[in-house]
Order: C-alpha cells, then sequence, then structure tokens
C-alpha cells in the first residue's frame, strides 16, 4: 500500500481562510490590521525567496506587511537601529529577522534585540522560557506546524516513539519539548539524535513517527525507517537538476526510496514549509489582537 501523503499545503490553505475572517473581524471591530515586519540583510537567494513567501502570505489574509531590506555590508549598529524602529511601530504586531545574516554580523545578539511580545518567531529568551513552562507565549511556527499537521492527519502522538534527528533551537529542541508535553498533540516519548548520534539507523528503525530536520539530503536512506510509520520531512535542499528552469529541484533530508515502507509521509515542497508560514501569520493574529486588547 502507497503511502499517505500530509498535504501542508490544503491544510495550511485551511487555516489561512480562517486567519482571512479572523483578521477581517478584527478590523472591523477595531481597526487594527495584524502587521509583520520583516528586517532582511545581504543577497542570500534563499533568504528573498523565503521573504517572498512571507509577504505573499500576508497579502492573501489581508495584514500588514512591511520588510526592511538592507544591503550586505549593513552594520552591526545600523540592524539594531532598523529592529528598533520597527519595535516602536505600532502597525506591527509581529517582527523577525530572516537568517542567515550577512558572516560579519553577530546572528547571536539579534533575537533579544526583538520585543517579546512582537517575536512571533519565538527567539526570545523570554519566549522560550515560557514555553518550557507551560505559560501563554507564541510557539515556534515550524514546531507548531508539524503538530497541527500530524493532528490533522489523524496521527496518535500520545504512547507514541517519536525521534527526532536535528536538534537546532528552530525545530528539533522545542519540538522534542512539545512532543513530550501533556498535551494535545504530545505526550509522547521522544528520542532525540544528531551529528553526533552513532549508529542513527538503530535509533530511526524505531520510530513511530520520525521527523528529519538535517539541512542535508539524503540523511534518511532505504532501510532506515520502520514500517508503518509516520515521517515528517522538515529538509529543504536545492540538488543541481538541468532540467528545471531554475537549474536546480528542492528535495527533503529524506530519500524518497525511504518512504516506500512509511505509513504517511510528507513531501518536499508542499509539506511543513506552507505550515510554517501559516503559524507564523497565526502567530502575528494573536499579537494583534493581544495589542488590541482582545481576548484569545
Amino acid at each position: 500500500m502507497a503511502s499517505i501523503i500530509m498535504d501542508g499545503k490544503a491544510v495550511a490553505a485551511a487555516f489561512r481562510q480562517a486567519i482571512a475572517e479572523q483578521a477581517r473581524e478584527l478590523r472591523e471591530k477595531t481597526g487594527v490590521t495584524p502587521g509583520l515586519g520583516v528586517v532582511l540583510a545581504g543577497d542570500d537567494p534563499a533568504s528573498h525567496s523565503y521573504v517572498a513567501g512571507k509577504e505573499k502570505a500576508c497579502q492573501e489574509v489581508g495584514f500588514y506587511s512591511e520588510t526592511r531590506r538592507l544591503p550586505a555590508g549593513v552594520t552591526q549598529d545600523e540592524l539594531h537601529r532598523v529592529i528598533a524602529e520597527m519595535n516602536a511601530d505600532p502597525r506591527i504586531h509581529g517582527l523577525l529577522v530572516q537568517f542567515p545574516l550577512p558572516k560579519h554580523l553577530d546572528q547571536d545578539r539579534v533575537p533579544e534585540l526583538i520585543l517579546p511580545e512582537k517575536d512571533v518567531d519565538c527567539f526570545t529568551a523570554v519566549n522560550i522560557g515560557r514555553m518550557m513552562a507551560g505559560l501563554p507565549s507564541f510557539t515556534p511556527c515550524t514546531p507548531n506546524g508539524i503538530l497541527h499537521l500530524l493532528l490533522r492527519a489523524g496521527v496518535k502522538t500520545e504512547g507514541a516513539h517519536v525521534v527526532i534527528v536535528g536538534r537546532s533551537n528552530t525545530v528539533g529542541r522545542p519540538l522534542a519539548h512539545l512532543m513530550s508535553r501533556k498535551a494535545p498533540g504530545g505526550n509522547a516519548t521522544v528520542t532525540m539524535c544528531h551529528t553526533a548520534t552513532r549508529g542513527l539507523v538503530n535509533f530511526t528503525r524505531q520510530a513511530d513517527i520520525l521527523v528529519v530536520s538535517t539541512g542535508r539530503a539524503d540523511t534518511i536512506l532505504p532501510g532506515m525507517v520502520k514500517e508503518g510509520a509516520v515521517v515528517v520531512d522538515v529538509g529543504v535542499n536545492r540538488v543541481p537538476d538541468e532540467t528545471k528552469p531554475k537549474g536546480f529541484r528542492l528535495v527533503g533530508d529524506v530519500n524518497p526510496a525511504a518512504l516506500d515502507i512509511a505509513a504517511m509521509h510528507t513531501p518536499v515542497p508542499g509539506g511543513v514549509g506552507p505550515m510554517t508560514i501559516t503559524m507564523l501569520l497565526e502567530n502575528t493574529l494573536r499579537a494583534a489582537k493581544t495589542a488590541a486588547g482582545v481576548a484569545l
């Protein structure tokens, strides 16, 4: 039996319709239009593509969108000044800085410059700490999108063994917390693997739910997936392909042949990616409601 595809585009479309309706109601009741601000520094093609996708998504749901594009040679002080200006702008309820930054900039200093109430990427220590403590906070966008995909697909997480390959602060670590907590989409037993894990296949073949977020194609090869597992591929990698107009194609971190025995899997593209941007919109709407004094 063929593996069932968890269509992130379809699930995201349903969420965005609801977000657009709530944004319209908020605008009519309070005059407040949810606003997302993005700071983009440098010439990284992937970053420009991601930001364009966010701008388009904002337009689709009726949000205000503002992107401050800075040259590759921008100084640290200038970057900080722009972030401060957007922090102070009442039209902007959610603010993010697109990573990676040019190499001469100190990227680690940036998240804490964003006001916690505008930190819709959930990068600040305040929001991460509140999330870990189980207090009201923003939820990191990609992990939140993964949870919603699993819930919409009817995947049972309670008591399941979840193996996460990748320990980033944006995906692996927060997802491990969310899926181990006693809440919908959680209550699972979680194992986190990474580049120093010995015998990776011994862990991945135990997974009822396998999440792969390494940023490296073919991290998971045939024979590394348990029969009937659910596979969530977070990776988006460019592979040279002369048959494509742009000279490359997008692939995930999981080799397609490894999905033959999976019960369900996310495609790349069209799986986790659309959900990540949708959760960013949801967090921005939440921030706008809070700023307008509207109950969540």
